[in-house]
């Protein structure tokens, strides 16, 4: 379990997921009591944030090479997901 909100980001994102994923499966088996629950799913939350953050901030990495008429490479665009 994450002890605190600030031990996050030294997670990868195949860390973090991970984990996410075991969290999921905890609480998807119905094997907590009430208040792990809650706890796992604080801290799903959490990771989930994480993750999102994480795929975010790769995406905004992420440029497209734009070709001139020549056909040669002109330069890079931002991602756009849209």
């Amino acid at each position: 379990m994450i002890d605190s909100a600030s031990d996050e980001p030294a997670l990868s994102f195949e860390v973090a997921l991970a984990r996410l994923e075991k969290i999921v499966h905890r609480l998807e088996a119905g094997d907590a009591t009430l208040e792990e629950s809650i706890d796992l799913y604080t801290e799903g939350q959490r990771l989930k944030q994480h993750c999102e953050g994480k795929l975010a901030g790769a995406a905004a990495r992420i440029e497209a090479i734009v070709v001139g008429s020549d056909g040669r490479a002109a330069g890079v665009t931002p991602f756009d997901a849209g």
